[in-house]
């Protein structure tokens, strides 16, 4: 049984930064793509990050572009989302989901990924 589990989130000032983990386990992290997605209150959930399973794609929504990065450390079996110069229109419940495809992440529906984990709450306020 795959599992995906976030964590990192929490309370930051504007400008700060933040690293969310997502720890896969019951499947091997490279096989698959992961996307990063997050929904505040009142509002869609939206995919604001994406890499494919070898890293050679990826995309960043421009509401993030410049200021998150993610990276996989394969022997811990973890993706991280790298927040920083967070900005209050950032906070949100953030998610992690996983999904096999062979075509550039971009290009993947929220409806294609498979496994997806709990959420973890980050809040930018000052």
């Amino acid at each position: 049984q795959v599992q995906l589990v976030e964590s990192g989130g929490g309370l930051v000032q504007p400008g700060g930064s933040l690293r969310l983990s997502c720890a896969v386990s019951g499947e091997t992290l490279s096989r698959y793509y992961m996307g990063w997605f997050r929904q505040a209150p009142g509002k869609e959930r939206e995919r604001i990050a994406c890499v494919s399973e070898n890293d050679r794609s990826m995309h960043f929504d421009r509401s993030v572009k410049g200021r998150f990065t993610i990276f996989r450390d394969p022997d811990k079996s973890t993706v991280y989302l790298r927040m920083s110069g967070l900005k209050t229109e950032d906070t949100a419940n953030y998610y992690c989901a996983a999904a096999r495809f062979q075509d550039l992440c971009v290009t993947l529906r929220p409806d294609e990924y498979v496994y997806w984990g709990q959420g973890t709450q980050v809040t930018v306020s000052s």
